[in-house]
């Protein structure tokens, strides 16, 4: 797609006029997607810019239609989006979610019917942080430098996948001495990577029992940390074990795996904000792909 300034020069117009013309289609074609057979959303934030801006996108997860654009995060921002899918009388069954109170607060008053889903990505990726937090706290506390000098470098080694660790950069041998250096780092990496089987379970029956599981192990491990993750999972349960029924997530998805940053660059300015809400609607049906930027 040639780029506005040069559809500008050729047409010898402003580019500016280019810009309107091209939201005047954007709202005639894909302002307000129909929401009446929408069944399961994923709602989610993401960052644009340099500034890391942010929106909170709402999509369709059977056919990956992004449905609503919202400006900054939160549950204000989906204020617009409820209203809409009353009035379209869909009959939503489930919601894929972070664990933001925020957000299970406007799905339980605008949806109650529909079934919430906290998803492996985000239930990972807050693990993560917290591991990431104790390796800092072991770090600080060391007191020997030898310890000290290992737990430093180890951070994106915890946080990799164990079959993701390169082994051409001896990643699974730092790791291993970093973690027989620290029993509390050592289990708490051991439960990171058992957590991640959670989802892989055949059933509710056997997720239920699994987490129980791990729970279990978590809060006898003395480790604090894990201990209120353990308490975390414990308040969201409902959620975790709709995956079984519902594996739905708000996390990165197929077709919408490309930078925002592949829109013009003066997209990303929200001096237009609806001029850019168009085009992240378009999205479906256009050249251009979304991220979720973390």
């Amino acid at each position: 797609m040639a780029a506005v300034q040069d559809v500008a020069r050729h047409r010898q117009v402003s580019g500016d006029t280019i810009r309107k013309i091209g939201q005047r289609h954007l709202e005639q074609h894909d302002a307000k997607p129909k929401l009446k057979h929408v069944r399961r959303l994923a709602i989610d934030e993401i960052s644009i810019g340099r500034r890391h801006r942010s929106l909170t996108v709402v999509i369709d997860v059977d056919s990956g239609r992004v449905l609503f654009v919202g400006k900054g995060k939160g549950a204000a921002a989906l204020d617009e989006f409820w209203p809409r899918l009353r009035s379209a009388h869909a009959k939503g069954e489930a919601v894929a979610i972070d664990m933001s109170p925020a957000y299970i607060s406007a799905v339980t008053s605008h949806s109650p019917a529909a079934q919430i889903v906290f998803d492996r990505f985000h239930i990972m990726k807050l693990f993560n942080g917290r591991l990431s937090n104790l390796r800092r706290d072991l770090y600080r506390e060391a007191s020997d430098s030898l310890a000290k000098k290992v737990l430093k470098g180890t951070r994106w080694l915890l946080l990799k996948n164990g079959e993701n660790l390169d082994e051409s950069q001896h990643e699974s041998q730092r790791l291993e001495e970093a973690l027989t250096l620290n029993q509390p780092l050592a289990t708490a990496y051991s439960l990171k990577e058992e957590l991640r089987q959670l989802w892989e379970q055949p059933g509710a029956f056997h997720a239920e029992l699994f987490l129980n599981d791990w729970s279990a192990r978590a809060r006898a491990s003395g480790i604090r940390m894990l201990q209120k993750f353990a308490n975390t999972l414990a308040g969201h349960r409902s959620g975790i074990l709709a995956w079984s029924d519902h594996a739905i997530s708000a996390g990165p998805r197929e077709g919408l795996n490309n930078n925002i940053k592949t829109m013009p660059r003066h997209s990303y300015g929200f001096r237009n904000h609806q001029y850019l809400k168009l085009q992240i609607l378009a999205i479906h049906n256009s050249q251009y792909a979304l991220i979720r930027m973390s």
